[in-house]
């Protein structure tokens, strides 16, 4: 402790330099295992307990992540010094795909072997090697900003304790028939080579053709095709809702649109409403599938919109996931004719051929398509409709193409044997637990989201084409019987007792979808399936903090798993967690989403180098408005750095004027009326901050926080005790000097959970404290004394009232005027002889005179039932004052009107980009509150002159 106090002794510096404190302060909470679970925490108070969200082991910090883990931090400190046994868990995500291709090309750029030539152990031990010297570097930079997990327990999804539990958890599913093999249709990577989940396909925009074919009706068959006629006599396809058509043709094709014309080879029926009236007699007729002259029946499925185009849709079940869903209520064949690395497959496939006669045109078409790259495919296709007079139109069509999130290509649904999860089994109890509010989500219209998705789940593919991850837990028998077991003398041993001799098996090479061992994350990172002590100390965890984009991806997840596997003693499933708060996207300062490619991407590590991470920890939580997206301006983060420095200087100024921590200063003995004023503001802060930071109200816990410290202390509290301080009263002195240093200590532990570095660094340097701020009790409100509230409230106001009146009529700050006031009671001429100095200083009024009568020319104030009179003889010119405002106000009518029309355009509101509109919205309102202000001033001067 010798060296804090000599630090304790030294002055402070005149400015809070982060880039050398913040380091230090860090260093202070490590060596004190500050963080440790349990630390700090009273005798007797429950636990608190919050899981990260894992980043993966390739990632480093972005603003997301930043935002995310700020928002949990001040959960966590807050919660620490309310006295609660928080254990903030950390860990990484072994990222499957992103860690693979990270080593792969690291051996790419080596000019080193493959991993095909290394063969999967050795490559395994090599990525092993990277995350050993690479990987986690995300967790320094969390230190960075100051994340207060408890480090000593950090966690990896590959390690030894959690792979235990996502082999007994998988064994248990599978035993209990709720994983299982299936052919069904998965997003597929042509380049990676592997399945993948539906948060790594990324929807771009693509200007392509939408190509309009015709597929002939099988022959003897025909139907009456009504149209319209448009204002030059040619003739439009009708639809079901333009009335009675023109008339009919007769035709025997149908027409159908496509922006993937390679798919039609695997074609197998042709789609239409069953209340559409133009194909009802079609329903279970055929049509000639053309190039391939495949017969293909006509099925009615609700799918098909009878008033888009044609109301007729080509069915590709194994391309398609709308057209698998059709296929399988309507019995229609599944043929992929595409390879894994999307190649066109149809000579020797089976599923192509099956039905089809060897004819010299199908082996043209085997010929000249087998083989071919699938774009290729698609213009070698069009070429052979069109010389057939069956392609019937071309249309530009812009589209969304999902892509591949890391390899950039375009993604397949592709027909493959994959593993699954029975994810409406499981969603259940998942879904109950949030309708009978034992979790629930803040804020709760994110519930309709998570319903919405988990009453329509889908069976969760869980099988992925890697080598880095959890390898499946199943071995093949001779003849494909599969034996899940935890190791492979286990499945041997199964397959020889199910063969009745010694058979070879092999492991199935896939390994888990990521997600799968993060769905087990708040109870596996706390041991199970082993029974610790950590266990069932901190599960159930509290709160979740996570981005919307993962709703449906890990929390929908982990409480399927939590709710399965985790049960109380008497059998009762556990919710992982009882809140969720879900917050929104950071986006630039205009409202753009940020990426690379359009060059606004914030670097939070490049914003702390610059302003700190309190600054930018303040910024993100100021902005974090319930359901609503973050708009950061890195000039936002200087303005909170500001702040940060009005804290550290009035900490100067308080130690300069001899403001120094007495453990003997009682508040309720205060005797002065400036400091139970500030002692009553103090309380209402200390309310108002804890009430919102534990309804998850961010923002508004830093803005109260914010007011009290800038406005009430720094502003009001410290200018009022000048006279104190200078003063010959050494009561009073000794009293205010205590009384601030005890504000002082509670607004660095309000401030704590948001800026944790500099109020560490100012609860050690303003008194000989053993405890650390982060284990300090959370302040409590005294009670309110409105008496001193009234008096000191009313101070406030009225120097405020004639500060406004100054500005207003443009009055220089040297101008020193007369206020008089009228209607006084006893209570405020009592007030205004004992603040008249004050009132003097703070407001440039010389004299302050109670009088019977106001002064002609006069500028009025009313507080209550008194009225306050700035005489303006021979201050203000009347008639020049009066032109210039009315030409201010002329042109603020002018920038409101042209907004006015501006916004009330429809189709400029609907058309253009909506961060334009807010900001032609911003600029409105903002015209509105300068003419509000300008039109009181005008009315001032316009009843003087």
């Amino acid at each position: 402790m010798s060296e804090k106090n000599s630090q304790q002794e030294s002055p402070l510096a005149k400015t809070f330099d982060a880039q050398t404190i913040e380091p230090a302060i860090a260093e202070l909470w490590d060596n004190a295992n500050a963080f440790a679970a349990g630390a700090g925490h009273r005798e007797g108070e429950e636990s608190f307990t919050i899981v990260i969200p894992p980043p993966n082991v390739t990632g480093s910090l972005h603003i997301g992540h930043a935002f995310n883990n700020t928002l949990q931090d001040i959960l966590v400190r807050f919660k620490r010094m309310q006295g609660k046994d928080v254990l903030w868990q950390p860990g990484m995500d072994h990222a499957g795909i992103a860690t693979q291709m990270v080593v792969e090309r690291q051996l790419m750029e080596n000019q080193e072997p493959n991993r095909h030539a290394l063969g999967r152990d050795n490559f395994i031990e090599r990525i092993w090697q990277w995350k050993k010297q690479s990987g986690g570097l995300i967790f320094n930079q969390l230190r960075r900003l100051g994340a207060s997990c408890d480090w000593s327990r950090e966690r990896f999804t590959m390690d030894e304790g959690l792979s235990e539990a996502v082999l007994e958890v998988f064994i248990s599913l599978y035993k209990e028939g709720l994983i299982y093999k299936d052919k069904r249709l998965v997003n597929w990577d042509p380049k990676l080579l592997t399945a993948i989940s539906d948060l790594e396909v990324e929807q771009i925009e693509t200007k392509g053709n939408l190509w309009h074919f015709k597929y002939p009706l099988e022959p003897g068959v025909s139907y009456r095709h009504p149209y319209i006629l448009d204002n030059e006599g040619n003739k439009l396809s009708w639809r079901p809702s333009q009335g009675d058509p023109a008339g009919y043709e007769i035709r025997d094709y149908l027409t159908v649109a496509t922006t993937r014309p390679e798919t039609m080879l695997g074609d197998t029926g042709v789609a239409v409403h069953p209340d559409d009236p133009r194909y009802q007699d079609l329903v279970g007729k055929h049509v000639v599938l053309p190039l391939v002259e495949r017969r293909i029946p006509i099925v009615a499925d609700p799918y098909p919109d009878p008033e888009a185009g044609t109301g007729a849709v080509k069915m590709t079940p194994a391309h398609d996931f709308n057209d698998f869903d059709v296929g399988n209520r309507n019995n229609l064949r599944r043929i992929n004719i595409l390879t894994v690395d999307g190649n066109i497959h149809i000579k020797e496939n089976d599923d192509f051929l099956e039905g089809l006669e060897s004819t010299p045109e199908l082996v043209d078409l085997i010929s000249q398509l087998h083989g071919q790259d699938r774009f290729k495919a698609r213009n070698i296709v069009l070429k052979m409709m069109e010389t057939k007079g069956l392609l019937a139109k071309t249309e530009n069509h812009t589209h969304m193409v999902p892509h591949g999130d890391r390899s950039g290509v375009p993604i397949e649904p592709f027909l493959t044997d994959q593993w699954y999860v029975n994810a409406e089994e499981l969603a259940k109890p998942a879904i109950a637990a949030v309708r009978e509010g034992r979790t629930s989500f803040v804020p709760k219209n994110w519930e309709n989201t998570y319903f919405n998705w988990m009453e329509n789940i889908q069976p969760w593919c869980i099988s992925r084409q890697l080598w880095w991850g959890h390898q499946i837990p199943a071995w093949y028998g001779p003849d494909g019987q599969i034996f899940v077991e935890k190791s492979e003398r286990e499945a041997q041993s199964a397959a020889d007792a199910h063969y009745g001799k010694s058979v070879e098996i092999n492991r199935d090479p896939d390994v888990l979808d990521t997600w799968f061992s993060s769905a087990l994350w708040p109870f596996s990172t706390l041991g199970w399936p082993e029974k610790t002590p950590e266990l069932a100390r901190y599960y159930q965890t509290d709160v979740l903090i996570t981005g919307f984009d993962i709703i449906f991806f890990w929390v929908a997840r982990m409480m399927m798993a939590g709710l399965h596997f985790m049960k109380d003693e008497e059998g009762t499933p556990i919710e992982p967690f009882h809140t969720v708060y879900v917050h929104a996207l950071v986006r630039d300062k205009n409202g753009a989403k940020m990426s690379k490619s359009k060059g606004n991407v914030v670097d939070p590590l490049e914003l702390i180098d610059q302003y700190g991470a309190d600054a930018l920890r303040y910024t993100l939580a100021n902005m974090a408005v319930q359901g609503g997206d973050v708009k950061l301006d890195p000039a936002r983060v200087a303005g909170f750095r500001n702040f940060g420095t009005k804290l550290w200087n009035a900490t100067r100024f308080a130690e300069i004027t001899g403001v120094k921590y007495n453990s003997d200063f009682k508040p309720q003995d205060a005797r002065l009326t400036i400091n139970r004023w500030i002692l009553a503001e103090l309380s209402k802060s200390i309310e108002e901050i804890t009430a919102k930071i534990e309804s998850y109200r961010f923002n508004e816990a830093a803005s109260a926080a914010y007011k009290f410290v800038w406005n009430s202390f720094c502003d009001w509290y410290l200018e009022l005790l000048k006279p104190i301080f200078s003063g010959e009263d050494e009561d009073a002195r000794a009293e205010s000097q205590a009384c601030a240093a005890y504000v002082l200590a509670d607004i660095y532990k309000l401030l704590h959970p948001f800026m944790p570095f500099m109020t560490e660094e100012l609860w050690q340097r303003t008194a000989d404290r053993e405890q650390l701020l982060c284990h300090a009790h959370w302040p409590t409100a005294l009670d309110s004394d409105t008496e001193a509230a009234d008096e000191i409230n009313w101070l406030i106001e009225l120097i405020g009232e004639i500060r406004s009146v100054r500005a207003e009529m443009g009055i220089k700050p040297s101008q020193v005027m007369a206020l008089i006031i009228t209607g006084a009671d006893d209570k405020i001429t009592k007030w205004i002889q004992m603040h008249a100095n004050a009132i003097a200083r703070l407001s440039r009024v010389e004299p302050v005179e109670i009088k019977e009568s106001s002064p002609k020319g006069s500028a009025q104030i009313v507080i209550g039932k008194v009225n306050y009179f700035l005489p303006l003889e021979g201050i203000v010119d009347f008639v020049e004052e009066r032109k210039r405002l009315e030409k201010e106000l002329k042109k603020l009518d002018s920038e409101i009107s042209r907004l006015d029309k501006k916004l009330g355009n429809e189709r400029f509101v609907a058309n253009a980009p909506e961060r334009v509109v807010a900001e032609e919205r911003q600029k409105l309102a903002g015209y509105q509150s300068q003419k509000e202000k300008m039109a009181v001033a005008h009315n001032r001067i316009k009843d003087m002159s």
